[in-house]
């Protein structure tokens, strides 16, 4: 986190803290700092001084930068509950588990609170950070089970464009949730992906293959049936494997 000196001159010490909150965008609990003047009256007036201090924010941790900004937004959602933050500086990515009761609240609509809260929460934690850090919030394995319904969803895409060879549009959905789609469906021999829209509506389109290998089930047998000829009558009968009539 960026934590320089920074000088600000003011007419009081009270008010040169007030003006070094403004410009830090934070508040008095996240900063230190020194006085190196302080203000003089003067004599009626004359020869009065302002006061200069050196303020710099507090050195804070990724993880404490989290947990304050969880801290504060579950309260003001009236929600109890408890976190596991766990920050990996080697790969500059932070994961939070939270758990609690009643957490459908914070996941909301197919995740969309949840959502909302890890896009705010890496607003917080990159904000002084000088490498971008990857944040991912969880609560009752969301993240997973949402993954495995969209692989699974794009399985049967992938089948129903196979078997009507049209092109099949997904409803709205976030990068994390098309990229899971994407990687499901690219090394399907008979579709292909791609996203189209602007977000927050942009959906992943899944389209047949022009060099598609044929489909073993689509096979014309060109009046013939799987196992029959024609007979005498211009109908079919079976084949007897027997060899007999």
């Amino acid at each position: 986190m960026n934590n320089e000196w920074i000088e600000i001159t003011a007419k009081s010490v009270d008010e040169a803290v007030t003006e070094a909150i403004v410009k830090l965008e934070t508040t008095t609990d996240r900063i230190e700092y020194e006085v190196i003047e302080k203000e003089t009256n003067g004599i009626l007036g004359l020869f009065a001084k302002p006061a200069k201090i050196r303020v710099r924010l507090k050195e804070t941790s990724v993880e404490e930068a989290a947990e304050t900004f969880l801290r504060d937004v579950l309260a003001a959602m009236q929600i109890t509950a408890t976190y596991d933050i766990s920050y990996n500086e080697v790969e500059s990515s932070l994961d939070i588990d939270i758990e609690g009761e009643d957490m459908g609240i914070l996941i909301g609509k197919r995740g969309q609170t949840l959502d909302s809260l890890q896009y705010l929460v890496s607003l917080v934690v990159n904000k002084e950070s000088e490498e971008y850090i990857k944040v991912k919030v969880d609560t009752e394995n969301y993240r997973a089970r949402r993954k495995e319904t969209l692989e699974n969803l794009a399985k049967n895409i992938s089948s129903k464009v196979r078997r009507t060879r049209r092109a099949v549009i997904l409803e709205p959905m976030n990068s994390f949730e098309r990229r899971i789609i994407h990687s499901a469906l690219q090394g399907d021999p008979y579709v292909e992906t791609h996203s189209e829209g602007d977000e927050p509506y942009r959906k992943v389109v899944v389209t047949p293959k022009k060099d598609a290998p044929s489909d073993d089930r689509k096979k014309n047998y060109n009046g013939r049936g799987r196992n029959g000829r024609r007979n005498n009558r211009g109908g079919y009968r079976k084949n007897n494997t027997s060899g007999e009539e």
